[in-house]
């Protein structure tokens, strides 16, 4: 290596010109004098273009997220809302009918397997019993009033008669 030696941190002395090692004086160093040696190089080509493309794209990320935060108006801010309850309007009603879909579906294989295990019996007798017991489809759709105004006040008239006046006919 010659006099071209490293300087120490606490030296004050500056070295303003270092001779360029080749490859194979860089080997017969040791590993901590290399890395010092090398920490003070120019880097390779390919390196300081690498770092000069990642500075471009480090501003440009930077510029891009400066427009995206820039201060929206009102409007933007009241089209932006009303856009959002809209979506999850749709969502809502697109969950609500793939709910009613799968129910459907459920309720058309339970049929269809209530059906087969009625049309499996040995017996006819033992078919009816299965399928008084185990209907294929549950009655469970809300029938409604059936009672007309008439009939209701006629059921109403009935259920306030406590002594029997309106249907008691033997006297």
């Amino acid at each position: 290596m010659g006099n071209d030696k490293l300087p120490d941190i606490g030296n004050r002395e500056m070295y303003q010109y270092r001779k360029k090692l080749g490859p194979t004086d860089l080997k017969k160093m040791t590993q901590i004098q290399r890395s010092r040696y090398m920490a003070y190089e120019e880097p390779p080509k390919e390196i300081s273009d690498a770092k000069g493309q990642t500075m471009k794209r480090l501003i440009e990320t930077k510029k891009r997220n400066q427009q995206i935060n820039e201060p929206i108006s009102k409007e933007e801010m009241d089209e932006r809302d009303k856009h959002a309850k809209l979506i999850g309007q749709l969502k809502a009603a697109e969950a609500r009918n793939r709910l009613r879909i799968m129910r459907l579906r459920y309720q058309a294989n339970r049929a269809q397997e209530i059906s087969h295990l009625i049309s499996c019996q040995p017996v006819a007798l033992k078919a009816v019993r299965l399928q008084a017991l185990v209907p294929p489809y549950s009655e469970m759709k809300d029938k409604g009033d059936t009672l007309d105004k008439f009939d209701r006040e006629r059921v109403e008239a009935l259920l306030e008669d406590s002594k029997g006046l309106i249907v008691n006919r033997i006297s």
